[in-house]
């Protein structure tokens, strides 16, 4: 199931005007409420571990061994932050047991269940608390997602802003009437303060002052051939050792200048896998 993005200006109109409603389709009290994971997604068959575009995720014995048979679908996820750790851990062919222990299994959905989103979730809470490990105990990397029912814009905005003040991804809102579906859906939505985008690496700009000998920024191109150049969000092993030309990176915005080119563009991460 793909999320819609929840145009960011509607919402703040709507809040500043004390109305619940972002326009005639759209009712917050018709959705469930969740925070955006920076995971990976995964799809749990009953069997297997599959990435989005169907590969298997070579996760240890262990930490799927009591997993139910019903599908679900969900994120593998460590925390805010830590997703290049959890991409080197989850995409290698070869599991390092200590290093699946930092992952959880965050479940949103189930597959192959037919009733509506309210119905579901309140099913699958109750699924996964069923779930036990050889000796009885609770499976803790086992996980749902919470969601929340709100009734304020004014909450709604108020948690947006402390997830992503907090390095979070943004918030999901998931009608409660919908079905699951595994396309793109306008009944699940997507709200972030930010806006994400990819553009391929073509040059590279010397840094100054402490990144003196370092890189300073790269130059990108975009898929409808702006270029601009990106010098935030980097560490200091990054500009030693830049992103190679060629490379495809996710980077993150807020809005376009008056030239189409994006405002307050930041590096994120290297996407090097489609399954990333």
């Amino acid at each position: 199931m793909l999320a819609k993005s929840l145009p960011n200006e509607q919402l703040n109109a709507a809040h500043y005007s004390n109305d619940h409603q972002i326009h005639e389709n759209f009712t917050l009290d018709d959705y469930l409420v969740s925070e955006k994971l920076d995971g990976i997604r995964a799809y749990w068959n009953g069997q297997q571990l599959l990435t989005k575009t169907g590969n298997i995720i070579h996760a240890p014995r262990w930490f799927y061994a009591n997993f139910p048979s019903t599908p679900l679908d969900g994120e593998l996820w460590i925390e805010r932050g830590k997703f290049q750790a959890l991409t080197r851990i989850v995409l290698d062919t070869e599991p390092n047991n200590e290093a699946w222990k930092q992952v959880n299994y965050m479940v949103f959905d189930l597959p192959h269940n037919s009733a509506p989103f309210s119905k579901r979730y309140s099913q699958l809470k109750a699924l996964i608390k069923q779930q036990r490990d050889s000796n009885n105990r609770p499976l803790t990397h086992l996980q749902w997602i919470e969601h929340k029912s709100l009734d304020n814009l004014a909450i709604l905005v108020q948690w947006l802003d402390i997830v992503s003040s907090h390095d979070g991804e943004g918030l999901m809102l998931h009608h409660k009437s919908n079905n699951y579906t595994s396309g793109r859906t306008a009944h699940l939505l997507k709200l972030k303060n930010h806006q994400d985008a990819e553009a391929i690496i073509i040059g590279y700009e010397e840094g100054n002052g402490k990144y003196q000998g370092m890189m300073g920024a790269i130059w990108v191109k975009t898929a409808t051939n702006n270029t601009f150049k990106i010098g935030s969000g980097f560490n200091d092993q990054q500009r030693q050792s830049p992103p190679a030309i060629g490379s495809t990176i996710q980077y993150r915005h807020n809005g376009y200048t008056n030239n189409g080119i994006p405002r307050f563009a930041r590096f994120i991460r290297i996407r090097d896998n489609p399954d990333s």
